[in-house]
């Protein structure tokens, strides 16, 4: 038996024992998922995403990103997926990517898609509004039209056209999603960090450079290196590529429980 065809065994177990929050993870797994089981906070456990080449860009100049990362990479990220009840992302990585947001790497069940679409631009021909049993959001600004069929739609205040992260996690909470992946983009991803919404930020690195392109994360300005975030950290293999753990359960606001369990 190979090395890959041991670990797709291994992980088979691994999503439904993250949610059952009890046993321990088979190996090598519980270093990676083991921390997601449950939030230092409260009830929910909110984990940002990045993949990036060394030098911190997710794409080059034209918006091109498929794929930085590698298979091991792209894996983990699926995992993750299989992992959490809720995956999200914006409406500009909805529109430019068309993701599928789906499990087909690794075993696992389809989490809901939740898209971030404040002003109603997104089309029903969108992948991520396939119709295969998994559940489908779209949060938008109080107002907004949505005809979207079959889809939930969230309607919350926003402000410039923009709703809190805070209040997005809260109205998800609110339809019983607890574990909640933000994917991407960077912008989406960036806000929630800055908004102290997350509770872990995944961060995988492959091995090249693009020297310029889009960043990966982006914060407001800082004057000083001390002023910098330096959450703990472990630092984990993924054949060619690295994964840094980052713990920001420290600055997470607290949100409150999630009403039911998917």
């Amino acid at each position: 038996m190979t090395d890959d065809v041991k670990l797709s065994e291994s992980w088979r177990a691994v999503p439904a024992l993250v949610r059952a929050r009890t046993n321990p993870l088979p190996a090598p797994w519980e270093d990676i998922f083991g921390p997601l089981r449950a939030g230092n906070v409260d009830d929910l456990v909110v984990i940002g995403q990045v993949g990036q080449s060394l030098d911190g860009r997710v794409a080059t100049n034209t918006g091109h990103s498929h794929y930085i990362n590698q298979p091991a990479g792209l894996a983990h990220l699926h995992r993750l997926r299989a992992v959490v009840d809720a995956v999200v992302v914006g409406i500009g990585t909805a529109l430019a990517d068309d993701p599928q947001l789906t499990v087909r790497r690794v075993a696992g069940p389809h989490p809901a898609r939740v898209v971030l679409d404040p002003r109603g631009r997104l089309t029903e021909s969108s992948r991520l509004l396939a119709c295969d049993g998994a559940r489908r959001l779209v949060v938008t600004a109080q107002g907004t039209q949505c005809s979207l069929p079959a889809v939930e739609v969230i309607a919350l205040p926003a402000v410039d056209g923009r709703i809190a992260p805070a209040a997005i996690l809260a109205g998800l909470a609110e339809r019983g999603l607890r574990r909640i992946l933000i994917e991407g983009g960077a912008d989406t991803i960036s806000r929630f960090l800055a908004a102290g919404c997350l509770d872990r930020l995944h961060v995988v690195v492959a091995p090249i450079i693009l020297g310029t392109g889009r960043s990966s994360i982006v914060l407001d300005p800082i004057d000083r290196v001390e002023q910098a975030l330096r959450p703990p950290m472990r630092v984990h293999w993924l054949d060619g590529e690295v994964l840094f753990d980052c713990d920001l359960s420290a600055q997470r606001l607290p949100i409150g429980r999630a009403k039911t369990s998917t």
